[in-house]
C-alpha cells in the first residue's frame, strides 16, 4: 500500500435510511475510527449517517474534517462542532479536498451523492490519480446489487479484473479497515 493512513475519507448519506443498522453501522465505524486514532473526512453534514458518523467521532475525542458547499452550508446543513469546517464552491472542489486528506476511503450506505462520490474515487485511482484503498461497507446487503454490477462488468469487458479490484467490501467495520491497511 503506500505512506501509512492517518485520515478516512467517508461518503454517506445526509439520509438516515429505514433501516437502523445503517445509523448503527455509521457509529461502529466511528469507533473503529476513533479506537485507531485515524481522522474522519467526510461531507461536513450534520444530518443524516453523516452526522451520526460526526457526531460518534467527536464524542470518542476523535478529529473530524468536514468539507461542504457553501450552498448547502447555506441551508444549515454544515456541522459546526468539527475540528475543521471547509466551505468550498462546487462538488468537485469538496471531492477534490477529500481525495487530498484522506488516505483511504469507505463508503456507506447512501444515495446518489454517495454513489457520486464513491464512483469518482474510483475512477480518480484507476486512472492513477491516487493509489489510495477504498471499501465499500456493505450493512445488510445494501450494495449486494451494486457488486454484482461490478461483477457483471467485468465478465461484459467493461471493467477490468484489476479495476474491480480497486474495491474492498466487509461487512464489519474492523476488518474492512484493516483490508484497507488503516
Amino acid at each position: 500500500m503506500g505512506e501509512p493512513v492517518s485520515a478516512v475519507g467517508v461518503f454517506c448519506g445526509s439520509s438516515g435510511g429505514r433501516r437502523p443498522a445503517y445509523a448503527e453501522a455509521a457509529v461502529a465505524l466511528a469507533d473503529q475510527l476513533v479506537a485507531r486514532d485515524l481522522t474522519l473526512v467526510y461531507g461536513g453534514a450534520r444530518v443524516g449517517t453523516m452526522g451520526v458518523l460526526a457526531d460518534r467521532v467527536l464524542a470518542g475525542g476523535g478529529r473530524v474534517v468536514g468539507v461542504i458547499p457553501g450552498h448547502l452550508a447555506e441551508h444549515e446543513v454544515a456541522h459546526q462542532g468539527l475540528s475543521e469546517l471547509h466551505l468550498v464552491d462546487t462538488m468537485h472542489e469538496r471531492k477534490a479536498l477529500m481525495a487530498e486528506r484522506a488516505g483511504a476511503f469507505v463508503a456507506l450506505p447512501g444515495g446518489w451523492g454517495t454513489l457520486d462520490e464513491f464512483a469518482e474515487i474510483v475512477t480518480w485511482s484507476l486512472l492513477g490519480l491516487h493509489h489510495k484503498p477504498i471499501g465499500l461497507l456493505d450493512v445488510e446487503g445494501y450494495f449486494e446489487h451494486l457488486l454484482a454490477w461490478l461483477d457483471h462488468a467485468v465478465a461484459e469487458g467493461f471493467v477490468r479484473p484489476p479495476h474491480r479490484a480497486l474495491v474492498r467490501t466487509g461487512t464489519d467495520p474492523a476488518r474492512l479497515l484493516d483490508d484497507l491497511g488503516a
